[in-house]
């Protein structure tokens, strides 16, 4: 067994992660309501970089180079350049905890990635979840979800869940590069892809003021940095399979959070298509659990 993979400390790893992760989407929408969405993202990417970029300095640790380069580069372009920014621009009205919903179909679109550009195999378990949780998004994206939130939005949002998947697979060719080097260099192209889709939709650059700025510093410090550190810390202690179960309980998360700080509320359709996109992604979290039990 993995040194130090019993006891209290995973779990607070684990717990962690799942109230930051689960509190993104809501402090996302937060400060939507006053920053212009993309230009928030330029200001979380820019400071996110410089960040990460000052910890590998001080750990002086190795930049990426060749395959490594390329992958970072790619990854950082579709996840922080394309996910983001649509993520960003849809939470101005889909309702947080719908968010995290459709995020929480990643690990079954990023199988499905893998298994198309022959990385992985693919389970029937997996399959047959992905299949669901598609139809729980449809259901979704079908259904009037709230007050003022329109199909656009859905599918940005829906989007955003896709193309972060495709950044995964992506991050999967440069499994050796350092973790902090290698999303320095993502954020800062995300940041500049952000910057120039923000130009061309004639945002205004204007810096946070005041109580403004405590949703991007928190979604740059805790979000971006102190989430990955801790779980980079728990992938070394627990199997990849189990810490995928953030995935199912980030969504809870968002939803109380949403609720509770907004006062957001979702329609019996939207509920009926959340409870679907759960159920397939805790099949599929189980169906890979039994995978890798097997292994």
């Amino acid at each position: 067994m993995t040194p130090g993979a019993t006891g209290a400390r995973p779990w607070l790893a684990f717990t962690t992660c799942c109230l930051i992760w689960g509190s993104t989407f809501l402090v996302i929408r937060i400060g939507n309501s006053s920053l212009p969405a993309i230009w928030a993202a330029v200001l979380r990417l820019a400071l996110a970089s410089v960040l990460l970029a000052a910890i590998a300095f001080a750990l002086r640790r190795r930049w990426p180079r060749g395959a490594e380069l390329r992958a970072a580069l790619a990854f950082g372009f579709v996840d922080f350049g394309i996910s983001l920014p649509l993520l960003y621009w849809g939470e101005r009205e889909v309702p947080s905890g719908v968010a995290a919903v459709m995020f929480a179909t990643i690990p079954l679109t990023t199988s499905l990635f893998a298994w198309g550009m022959g990385l992985e195999r693919l389970r029937a378990g997996t399959l047959i979840a992905a299949v669901l949780a598609i139809g729980g998004v449809a259901l979704l994206a079908a259904s009037p979800i709230a007050p003022g939130v329109t199909a656009p939005a859905v599918v940005a949002v829906a989007l955003a869940a896709i193309t972060a998947s495709l950044a995964g697979v992506l991050l999967k060719r440069a499994p050796g590069a350092d973790p902090f080097a290698m999303n320095s260099l993502a954020h800062g192209v995300g940041a500049v892809v952000c910057l120039a889709i923000s130009a061309a939709m004639g945002e205004r650059w204007v810096l946070p003021r005041g109580a403004e700025w405590w949703p991007v510093l928190y979604l740059t410090v805790v979000g971006s940095i102190v989430a990955f550190v801790t779980f980079a810390w728990l992938l070394q202690r627990w199997p990849a399979s189990r810490a995928s179960f953030i995935a199912v309980c980030t969504p809870v998360v968002a939803t109380l959070l949403g609720a509770r700080v907004l006062g957001e509320r979702l329609t019996a359709g939207a509920l009926a298509g959340a409870i679907v996109v759960m159920a397939a992604v805790l099949i599929g979290v189980l169906s890979d659990r039994a995978g890798a039990t097997r292994r």
